[in-house]
C-alpha cells in the first residue's frame, strides 16, 4: 500500500473540518465578536415564529388583503441576535417587568433584542424653579 502524499492528507482533513466558505463568513461578519463559523446566536423558537409570521404575511399579500401582523412575537430572549428573517416583524421584548413593543428594521440587524428594551428607567431630576432663589 502506497503512502498518501502530505498535500492530499491535508486536503482530506480540511474537508472533514468543514471550514466555512467565504460566502458563509461574509454572511455573518456583522454579528459582533462571536466566532464566525458559529454564526449569530438566536433562539430557534424565535426563528420558527418569525418564519410562520412571514408566511402569514405572504398569504395576506397573495390574497390582496391589508398586510398587518396580527400578534407580536413575545420573547424574553434578550440575548438573541437580530437576523435578516426578523426584519419587518413586530416583537415584544421583556425588560424584566413588562413587554416593550419593537418593530425590527434593517438597521437593527446584528444587534441584540435586549438593546431595544431598556431595563432601567431614566432618573428624573427636579429642575431649577424660578421661584426658589
Amino acid at each position: 500500500a502506497a503512502m498518501a502524499s502530505l498535500p492530499s492528507v491535508v486536503a482530506t482533513l480540511a474537508k472533514r473540518a468543514r471550514t466555512p466558505s467565504v460566502a458563509q463568513l461574509r454572511s455573518v461578519r456583522f454579528f459582533g465578536s462571536r466566532s464566525a463559523w458559529k454564526g449569530p446566536y438566536f433562539e430557534i423558537d424565535l426563528l420558527y415564529a418569525a418564519r410562520n409570521a412571514q408566511e402569514d404575511l405572504q398569504a395576506l399579500r397573495r390574497a390582496g388583503k391589508a398586510v398587518i401582523q396580527k400578534d407580536a412575537i413575545r420573547t424574553q430572549s434578550r440575548r438573541s441576535t437580530i437576523i435578516p428573517e426578523f426584519v419587518g416583524l413586530r416583537f415584544e421584548i421583556h425588560n424584566g417587568k413588562d413587554y416593550k413593543p419593537i418593530t425590527i428594521t434593517e438597521d437593527m440587524i446584528g444587534h441584540k433584542l435586549g438593546e431595544f428594551s431598556p431595563t432601567r428607567k431614566r432618573a428624573i431630576h427636579p429642575g431649577k424653579d424660578a421661584d426658589s432663589k
